[in-house]
């Protein structure tokens, strides 16, 4: 896949990137701020959720609150770079406290197609995205305050992941891990390695200074945990992806270490919220609600 080069960032508005860090699923999310303004985005936050209690809580989306109210900052937008299947969504919670558009890339209708039929949703659960306040198409631009951003469709993992680039920095959600972490795995329904290894090109043709930011790590042969790179450090190094692998190659290497990887833990309550756009399902009958173990499925 052929992708013309693009020309150096434009340094005249850089965002103000605020981390958070979410130690039970190691995610990353964050608040971006335009530097001229009080406007902010935020993006992939997390909502805490014990599975063997069933039980919700909000300490990680509190941080967030806190450094928002804080700093007097205005919430424009509450972004998912795609419908996440290792940790449930917080979206909605920070969106009642601080205001902001939820959103999302196009393509959620295709994940929610696939796992509403999973999941036996039913006629209720709307297959368009219309859960979502906006849906971003390939290449569309928005703006954070003053700040400029775009979203790029970057398939593989899933269906409808998007690297939002704003200003020098680019946030991959699990498209891309730090260079000794590799890439993400593609082998959920609907995720695609030869899509993922075109889309990694368009990352990888980003200018060299251009800041990735993670929405994962791990802390690979026993470092402590990173969450900004560069995509010049990506180019050089990423140990699944660099400038010396062909797609062949790459295609090879991700479909069998895919085979070899356990499902995430929190896999089933985070795909049946997500999809919803951080809403769990209804109660039921008896007001309380309840999510569904589909069994020998995924």
């Amino acid at each position: 896949m052929q992708v013309s080069k693009v020309s150096k960032v434009d340094s005249a508005r850089q965002p103000k990137v605020f981390h958070f860090f979410e130690a039970e699923t190691n995610t990353f999310s964050y608040v971006v701020q335009d530097p001229a303004s009080k406007v902010c985005a935020i993006i992939d936050s997390v909502l805490n959720f014990d599975m063997p209690s069933g039980r919700a809580s909000y300490e990680s989306a509190d941080e967030i609150v806190k450094f928002v109210q804080a700093n007097e900052l205005m919430v424009e937008w509450i972004i998912e770079t795609h419908v996440h299947a290792d940790h449930l969504s917080a979206a909605p919670y920070l969106q009642s406290l601080l205001g902001g558009k939820i959103a999302i890339g196009e393509h959620v209708a295709t994940v929610q197609k696939t796992f509403g039929e999973i999941f036996n949703a039913g006629d209720d659960f709307a297959r368009d995205g219309s859960q979502f306040d906006h849906l971003f198409k390939d290449e569309e631009q928005y703006s954070i305050g003053g700040l400029v951003g775009r979203a790029i469709h970057t398939p593989g993992h899933t269906p409808a992941c998007m690297v939002h680039i704003i200003g020098d920095c680019a946030f991959v959600g699990d498209t891309l891990f730090m260079p000794d972490a590799g890439t993400a795995r593609a082998d959920f329904p609907g995720g695609n390695a030869a899509q993922l290894y075109g889309s990694i090109q368009k990352i990888l043709q980003l200018p060299g200074e251009t800041k990735v930011f993670m929405c994962h790590d791990y802390g690979a042969q026993g470092r402590e945990l990173a969450f900004e790179t560069t995509v010049a450090a990506e180019t050089e190094k990423n140990i699944h992806v660099n400038q010396s692998v062909q797609q062949d190659q790459f295609i090879a290497m991700r479909e069998a270490r895919d085979k070899t990887l356990d499902v995430p833990h929190l896999i089933l309550p985070s795909l049946q919220v997500n999809m919803r756009a951080g809403h769990f399902p209804d109660p039921d009958t008896n007001g309380t609600v309840f999510l569904k173990v589909p069994v020998n499925i995924l």
